[in-house]
């Protein structure tokens, strides 16, 4: 005992951990988040999900891969699936599937609704930037994307010549590579804020 009458620390207690930073924590619990919906999707890719009719043909499909940098506790995540993107900015569909071709998930929009339908069930978001945090740990401007992968800025937002030298343009906090444009290939990056998310896209050739 020392003379205060406080009990002394034993050896070997542990040690007292200091609390992450409240923007690392939350990048933490939508990696738990995101791991959590990945997982459900696996369990269930066998399973193929009615197609969302659509009133308009203009369409866009290849493969995607998303890495979202660690950052404070939470570790590196990464997605890849293919995907078919439908419709424009304000009604259309986000389809992600297996190699082989089973759906893994099905993102859904117009100006009534906001749906992501998965072999589990479906759940509604007030908006897609909602949609997209939850189901891949960051939120992605999808809506954009209808412009960006033909290499033009999208009409909803300002735009800015690139920082970078290679070819492409800076919109919605995004870096927009079109370096390989000509193969296909558009590469969107965030530095800010944290963490940093990639995303690459590689699109079919008809």
């Amino acid at each position: 005992m020392t003379r205060s009458g406080a009990q002394a620390p034993q050896l070997g207690s542990p040690a007292v951990r200091p609390r992450a930073p409240a923007r690392w924590r939350g990048a933490a619990a939508r990696a738990r988040s995101a791991l959590a919906l990945g997982c459900a999707l696996l369990v269930g890719a066998c399973t193929t999900l009615p197609p969302a009719p659509l009133g308009t043909a203009d369409s866009l499909s290849g493969r995607l891969a998303l890495r979202v940098e660690a950052i404070g506790d939470a570790s590196p995540r990464a997605f890849s699936a293919a995907f078919d993107l439908r419709g424009n900015a304000q009604a259309g569909t986000l389809g992600l599937s297996t190699p082989l071709g089973s759906m893994l998930a099905e993102a859904r929009w117009s100006p009534a609704e906001v749906v992501l339908a998965t072999p589990q069930g479906t759940r509604r978001f007030a908006n897609l930037e909602e949609l997209t945090r939850e189901a891949l740990g960051e939120s992605v401007p999808v809506e954009a994307w209808f412009d960006w992968l033909r290499g033009r800025p999208w009409s909803g937002a300002t735009s800015a010549a690139s920082s970078t030298p290679a070819p492409g343009f800076a919109q919605l906090g995004w870096q927009v590579d079109l370096g390989r444009f000509d193969e296909g290939t558009i590469v969107a990056t965030r530095e800010s804020p944290p963490p940093t998310v990639t995303v690459r896209i590689r699109l079919d050739r008809s």
